[in-house]
């Protein structure tokens, strides 16, 4: 038996789609033993889903689904300063440079005229597609322009909005990593933007749509920051994060992982090197005339959540969190239980996530194999791939019951 994915090719489907027994997403509850052996059972793959798309070139982290399920997905220039799109279209037929090549290949032009390092990635309630463009490229200083917020009207496959980060906003160590839009707060729109960084200065970023007016915030707030030695276990090692006196031997950064609540009046966000979950009213945060001990005495501690890279939320208000730990995704349920969407072997680093309708998209880059952080030995192992599983599966029938 076989499945076709979105691109036409057929796809076993003990490979596009792994189920576990009974069908749907696995839960707390401890499976019964059926055998003589003591094993783990949390090492099964759990959860169904399908390889929507591979990639064989660079590695994959954006991902948006705009109205009619077109699928836009970003190549970031800033770990290998790749020849390719950094932002195209997924079609039946491949990859299309989006909104077209003069802006999404490299080029000659300016970077505050084309497009550099796509990273994150998110739609409006309008359907309108935004990228945030880190800027970087890597091997190079971060180019003056470079980082931007970027609005594309996937109508008309034309650029709307392209707001430069000013000096001062964007530091020279800035990793300007995920964003969403909130377009309940000012008169365009308000944009929050996640800078994790590439050093240790990793702060908040909120951006006016109509002005452009921009300011950085909660830079020093702990929950901005990536936690001193917080250990993960990554592919059975454990990693401890104690710079300067070791390297990092995992991906780490402070704020990264950011989603809004469905009616917007709440934005949660995560460091990366951290197992907490923090939120903020959007009217707070979105009011220049808070102060930073206004902002910070908004910020609420929402408890754990695992280590999670990116979040996304579906009209429940339910959060998704990836978690490279456990080549998982978790849902964080509106009651605070979780349950395990997707576990599987091949969910190596899951990155950007994305929920349309029923359907959560999500990239897998295998970021943690990267050279930088293995002695300079690429690690990753191509193909990259593009999931999706449902937010609720089917309900299991059984043909022994029947009405």
């Amino acid at each position: 038996m076989k499945r076709r994915s979105l691109l036409g090719a057929a796809v076993p489907v003990g490979v596009a789609a792994l189920a576990m027994a009974g069908g749907g997403q696995a839960s707390g509850a401890a499976p019964a033993a059926t055998g003589r052996m003591n094993r783990d059972y949390g090492l099964n793959s759990a959860g169904p889903f399908e390889i929507v798309a591979r990639f064989d070139g660079p590695g994959p982290s954006g991902i948006a689904v705009t109205p009619g399920r077109r699928i836009f997905v970003g190549f970031p220039r800033h770990a290998i300063n790749h020849a390719g799109a950094t932002l195209a279209e997924l079609r039946a037929d491949g990859l299309h440079a989006y909104p077209d090549a003069q802006w999404s290949m490299p080029s000659d032009r300016s970077p505050p005229q084309r497009l550099m390092s796509v990273h994150g990635m998110t739609t409006d309630t309008r359907g309108r597609l935004w990228c945030i463009d880190d800027g970087k490229l890597a091997g190079q200083p971060l180019a003056p322009g470079a980082a931007k917020v970027i609005g594309i009207d996937p109508e008309k496959n034309t650029i709307f909005a392209n707001i430069v980060l000013r000096p001062g906003i964007v530091l020279p160590d800035s990793h300007m990593n995920d964003l969403r839009v909130d377009l309940t707060h000012g008169a365009a729109g308000s944009v929050y933007v996640t800078d994790s960084s590439f050093g240790l200065s990793p702060a908040l970023v909120v951006v006016d749509i109509a002005t452009g007016r921009q300011r950085r915030v909660l830079a020093t707030h702990p929950a901005a920051q990536a936690e001193r030695g917080f250990m993960a276990v990554v592919e059975g090692r454990p990693l401890v994060f104690d710079p300067p006196r070791h390297k990092p031997g995992f991906v780490w950064g402070g704020i990264d992982g950011i989603t809004l609540s469905p009616d917007s009046r709440t934005l949660y966000f995560c460091p990366l090197t951290s197992r907490r979950l923090y939120s903020i009213p959007t009217a707070v945060l979105s009011d220049f005339s808070t102060t930073e001990a206004q902002l910070a005495q908004a910020v609420r501690d929402e408890g754990e959540k695992g280590v999670a890279d990116g979040l996304a939320t579906d009209g429940q208000g339910r959060i998704y969190t990836t978690n490279f730990e456990h080549d998982a995704i978790f849902r964080r349920n509106v009651d605070g239980s979780f349950d395990t969407m997707v576990r599987d072997p091949r969910v190596l680093s899951p990155d950007g996530i994305f929920v349309d309708g029923n359907d959560v998209y999500c990239t897998l880059g295998q970021w943690n194999r990267l050279g930088g952080l293995n002695g300079g030995h690429d690690l990753r192992v191509p193909p990259y791939y593009l999931i999706r599983f449902p937010a609720d599966p089917p309900d299991a029938v059984d043909a022994l019951h029947v009405k």
